[in-house]
């Protein structure tokens, strides 16, 4: 609260004369303008559709229920002074309210003054984007909470062991205060005492109300590194910034990691990746919906900076954005507020999100988003090679309770050139199908009928993907090692030993 508190007094100080103040959570915000209003010692006016015009001292001035006629109102007003409108976004799309907020906005200046928009909708007309400043309101972090929960144990005088009042504090970040509130007073009314048992469940809740969210989901990091096969070369990538978000990094110099760009045949492991990171890095994983977060017929930017926002209150974090092409692609340029949004953001993030986004398609992304600087770097992920056949098809006999010695993986490997690993795990899939129909028990020779009878994607899209390797090839790393190169050294080392 006190980093808002402090960039709104500053633009108060530097004559700022409108600014918008975004948040579902009003009465949180409405305390920070207050704070705001004694600090600075500005006289705080309010108005709101339902009341009017609210002077300083409590009383109304009568007839200002309609937008205008306050902003007309306001416009006469001498001396400084802070004014919070509340809820004006539903009327910024009549213009003589726009007409008055421009007046207000030329007159306040001069006079020491400043107008808040405080609302949970993002609605800035083009006549407004030039006086206009829009600033979140984050929610509450780590320290607010901590605050919160220690009020409430004491008023309850419960004892809570310091670490498991730290997994609470952890738990319910991402939450608005008022959620935050009523969890808490969920469990106690339940009869509950701050257990481990309450923490489970105040874990559940927190995810639930994520979900709530229309583009973000909290993802179950289920997957693990050891489950992607190949990709050596990107594995060791992340491997070397795994602790890249520490205190100990920095003190080394070295910069907070940003995110990864993972670029690839379609089925070959990128989503598989990104999940896998969260468990390799042991941080939450969040997945933005970007398709329905563009075709929603909302504000983009608007639902982008609530995505950033939750993914921030949990930061460190892991922000996965799929198939990145389904909301960005045929953007010509950052001229979008949305796309421009997410732009500035990646380049200029302070808090430690790392976002990781794939995408099947990339030449109909603007290269704006490629830029270095937004994420570290661009992998190319391939159709796997025979040596990451043979790890994909061992994995996927592992994970189904069948010992991979038992059959001829090195054949199956070589008849399945040109598979992805989506389409290797449905040979598995369908190879134990047709054993299991029969009552028997699996074979090699079930797995090369099953592959013998798929025809891979890659055989039917071979033009496209000629096409992506070209675009790829000089714009971003391999994700897998050169292999010929490795067993050249590996026959070239038996050799000299022999």
């Amino acid at each position: 609260m006190s980093a808002v508190l402090d960039e709104l007094g500053l633009l108060v100080r530097a004559r700022y004369p409108l600014l918008m103040l975004l948040t579902h959570e009003e009465a949180r915000a409405e305390r920070i303008l207050d704070k705001l209003s004694e600090t600075r010692g500005l006289p705080c006016w309010r108005w709101s559709t339902s009341e009017g015009l609210r002077r300083p001292d409590g009383s109304i001035v009568p007839e200002t229920t309609a937008p205008a006629a306050a902003l007309a109102a306001l416009c006469g007003v001498a001396g400084a002074a802070l004014f919070v409108l509340i809820d004006l976004h539903p009327f910024l799309d009549d213009p003589v309210v726009v007409r008055r907020l421009r007046d207000l906005a030329a007159a306040v200046g001069p006079r020491k003054q400043a107008a808040v928009l405080l609302g949970s909708e993002l609605s800035v007309p083009p006549e407004l984007r030039k006086d206009l400043v829009v600033l979140d309101l984050p929610l509450p972090d780590r320290d607010e909470i901590a605050r919160l929960l220690r009020v409430l144990l004491k008023a309850r005088k419960i004892d809570l062991p310091a670490e498991r009042f730290d997994r609470f504090v952890r738990g319910s970040l991402g939450l608005t205060e008022n959620e935050i509130k009523r969890l808490y007073a969920r469990i106690l009314l339940s009869g509950g005492s701050f257990s481990d048992a309450d923490l489970h469940a105040l874990v559940g809740e927190k995810r639930r109300v994520i979900r709530r969210s229309r583009f973000l989901e909290f993802h179950e990091a289920s997957e693990r590194i050891g489950d992607v096969g190949g990709m050596d070369a990107l594995k060791e990538w992340l491997r070397q910034r795994q602790a890249g978000f520490s205190r100990r990094a920095r003190d080394f110099g070295l910069p907070e990691p940003k995110g990864v760009f993972l670029l690839g045949v379609q089925g070959c492991g990128k989503s598989l990746m990104a999940k896998a990171v969260a468990d390799l890095w042991q941080l939450p994983l969040l997945r933005l919906d970007v398709a329905a977060l563009f075709q929603s017929g909302g504000s983009e930017e608007q639902g982008l900076r609530e995505t950033v926002r939750i993914a921030e209150t949990l930061a460190p974090a892991v922000l996965w954005i799929d198939e990145i092409e389904k909301g960005f692609a045929g953007r010509e340029d950052a001229g979008g507020q949305g796309f421009g949004f997410f732009l500035t953001w990646m380049q200029e993030k302070k808090k430690p999100v790392f976002v990781v986004s794939t995408a099947n398609e990339v030449r109909s992304l603007p290269p704006e988003l490629l830029r270095k600087g937004r994420f570290d770097e661009i992998f190319f992920v391939d159709l796997p090679s025979d040596h990451e056949r043979l790890s994909i098809l061992e994995i996927h006999l592992r994970l189904r309770g069948r010992d991979p010695d038992l059959f001829d993986l090195v054949q199956v490997s070589e008849e399945t050139d040109r598979y992805s690993g989506a389409e290797l795990e449905q040979v598995v899939v369908g190879a134990l199908f047709a054993a299991f129909s029969e009552g028997r028990s699996l074979t090699t020779a079930d797995l090369l009928d099953t592959c013998r009878e798929m025809i891979p994607l890659a055989v039917t899209m071979d033009d496209r993907l000629k096409s992506l390797r070209e675009w790829a090839r000089p714009r971003a790393r391999k994700a897998s090692n050169d292999r010929r190169r490795i067993d050249f050294f590996e026959e070239w080392d038996e050799e000299a030993a022999g």
